[in-house]
Order: structure tokens, then C-alpha cells, then sequence
């Protein structure tokens, strides 16, 4: 390294010192529990439409889900078209990304970023890029957690 990288090299290293001096501390104790109260929120909002699809229309229990999840799917995607989800989401944090309101609004945002470029390879090229590693790695943890199911039940059973 000659002279001038090296003057360059303390001159980066001096910058970061102060921007680390100044940058303001995380709020931990704070953010989990918001996430923990939201996050807790949309399940309790889940919950209360699976009881009104079992009592007023008539599902069955084990059923119920279905319609639950594809109504909280609807109502994240309607709020990030409309620009409330992701605002809703930066002052909650982690609490609005768990549950499959998340999910949805990540597809969601990707697909209205993307419009512009056109159905086929704006949307739908697009959509899924972050959403895709979530199915990937849920897949594959599905997969094993199946085989270790199965290895545990075959030595219960023998």
C-alpha cells in the first residue's frame, strides 16, 4: 500500500469512528416488545375472523383457516397498494413482518415496484425475488423436519 492509500485507509477509518460515535443506539427492549403487541394484534385479528367464518358462515373449525388466511392476505395486500402497510410496518417492525401479512405485502410491494416494466417480466419476474427465498428455505425445512418425523416415528414403532 503506498502513501496515498494508506492516508486514504486512515482518513475511512477516522470517518467511521465518528459516524459510530453519532449513530443513534438501538431501541431493543422497545422494538421487541412492539413487534411482540403487533405481531400478537394481527393474530388476535386473525383469530376473531376465523370465529366469524365458523359462526356466521357456517365453516367447520378445521376449515376455517382457509378463508382466515386468504382475508389477511387480501386486507395486507389492499393496505400496500394503498401505501398504509409499509408506513404501518416501519413504526411497528418485525410485528407486521411474521405473519403472513408479510409474506403478502413483500409480494405485494415487489409487484407494484416493478409494474412499470410490464406484466410479464416486471410482475411477474419479480415478484417472488425476496418472497422466494421464504418458500425456498420453508420448503426445505418442511422437508426435513419430515424426515426426521418419520425416522422418529419408524424407531418408536420397531
Amino acid at each position: 500500500m503506498d502513501g496515498k492509500q494508506a492516508r486514504q485507509k486512515l482518513k475511512e477509518d477516522h470517518y467511521q469512528k465518528i459516524a459510530q460515535k453519532h449513530r443513534p443506539k438501538p431501541k431493543v427492549v422497545t422494538n421487541c416488545l412492539k413487534a411482540f403487541v403487533i405481531g400478537g394484534l394481527i393474530c388476535v385479528i386473525g383469530q376473531a375472523l376465523m370465529l366469524v367464518y365458523i359462526h356466521w358462515f357456517g365453516f367447520e373449525p378445521e376449515k376455517a383457516g382457509d378463508p382466515t388466511v386468504a382475508t389477511l392476505i387480501f386486507i395486507s395486500c389492499l393496505l400496500t397498494g394503498l401505501g398504509v402497510y409499509d408506513k404501518f410496518g416501519q413504526w411497528a417492525g418485525a410485528g407486521t413482518a411474521v405473519p403472513v401479512t408479510g409474506f403478502a405485502n413483500s409480494i405485494a410491494s415487489a409487484a407494484l415496484e416493478h409494474r412499470a416494466e410490464g406484466w410479464v417480466l416486471g410482475v411477474g419476474g419479480n415478484m417472488f425475488k425476496l418472497a422466494g427465498s421464504v418458500i425456498v428455505f420453508g420448503v426445505v425445512s418442511a422437508f426435513f423436519i419430515g424426515l426426521i418425523r418419520t425416522f422418529l416415528e419408524m424407531n418408536v414403532l420397531h
